[in-house]
């Protein structure tokens, strides 16, 4: 299947139901996300795993003990499945949502999926989404967790700092243009700087002469 980029946006989903399909480290890991954004999330499955029974017990989601019913799209605007090996249901479930005009995410099924769901990275305000196309999904996580370590705690009180000018800035500046540059000045010298180290593996075949390339790929 041809790599498809998509159309990025970022979705509200504060105050708006949200069903989550499964009830592993996966779904866990999407429910929290979730609620951090503000939904009001359904988690619908037979058994739950401690992360996700500690926040149904704090009634901070909706536990169906149950496997999915057609009935469960009726009221949500998204779902998110985490079940695994079953490409059946995944494509059932597509066929229901488009149906019923509801966003789809399956794991491991983006040709089952309306939409898909990007490594991010959280640094206070600012989210940084990392999307390969469905290419190279491990490498997403591996930027994720270098992107975590770049952006610390001067990072956040930085971005902090830069939203309380442009509040002041608003109160105090009534022209446009002059809060604008006050604010481009205060960006003045920032840098997002870095470097890519690359695998041994890939070191070794960007070496390998263009002869050898080619006689290697006649051969498969």
């Amino acid at each position: 299947m041809a790599a498809n980029p998509g159309f990025p946006l970022v979705l509200d989903v504060k105050g708006w139901p949200v069903a989550v399909i499964g009830g592993d480290e996966e779904a866990a890991e999407k429910s929290q996300r979730l609620l951090d954004s503000g939904a009001r999330v359904t988690v619908i499955s037979p058994t739950l795993k401690e992360p996700l029974r500690r926040l149904a017990a704090s009634g901070k989601i909706i536990h169906r003990g149950r496997f999915f019913r057609d009935a469960d799209l009726e009221h949500t605007i998204l779902i998110l499945n985490t079940i695994r090996g079953d490409r059946d249901f995944a494509q059932m479930l597509l066929a229901q949502a488009r149906e019923k005009g509801v966003l789809l995410w399956s794991v491991d099924y983006p040709e089952a999926s309306s939409v898909t769901m990007p490594a991010v990275v959280a640094a206070g305000h600012v989210r940084i989404a990392i999307s390969t196309s469905g290419m190279a999904p491990a490498l997403s996580g591996f930027m994720k967790e270098d992107l975590e370590h770049v952006l610390d705690k001067e990072f956040i009180e930085f971005v902090e700092w830069l939203g309380q000018l442009r509040e002041q800035a608003k109160a105090d500046e009534p022209d446009a243009e002059k809060r604008r540059a006050l604010l481009h000045e205060a960006l003045d010298g920032f840098r997002f700087l870095g470097r890519v180290h690359y695998p041994k593996v890939w070191q070794d075949k960007r070496s390998q002469p263009a002869t050898d390339l080619q006689s290697h790929t006649d051969t498969q």
